[in-house]
């Protein structure tokens, strides 16, 4: 039971934290949609677990909460790759801007010293 409120306490501070984060604009509406669906589901799993159970036995895995820690990993694993991948795509572009720039600065300072 004391697993449940902690649970629970942390699903409200997460809610409250998008919320503000939505308020500050850093967050669009239909991602804070997504975002209070998602932990809306997650405290009604909190609070029944049972309910995941029936769709366990469906993929066959034994319980509910099992099939909910191998989905939570897989999702994980994809966030991380999709981070990964826009991180050294952001590392390539600033790379690319970089040398702009430092082309740009060269081509200034080499006019600048042509000028009597």
């Amino acid at each position: 039971m004391l697993i449940k409120a902690l649970l629970l306490l942390f699903i409200i501070f997460v809610v409250g934290r998008v919320i503000s984060r939505w308020r500050g604009q850093d967050v669009r509406t239909s991602e804070l949609i997504l975002w209070l669906v998602f932990w809306i589901a997650t405290a009604g799993v909190v609070i029944w677990p049972q309910v995941t159970d029936p769709v366990a036995r469906y993929v066959g895995i034994g319980r509910g909460a099992d099939l909910l820690v191998y989905v939570s990993v897989l999702v994980l694993f994809f966030l991380a790759f999709r981070l990964l991948a826009a991180v050294h795509r952001i590392e390539r572009d600033i790379t690319t801007i970089t040398r702009a720039v430092a082309l740009t600065r060269a081509d200034e300072a080499a006019e600048i010293d042509r000028q009597p």
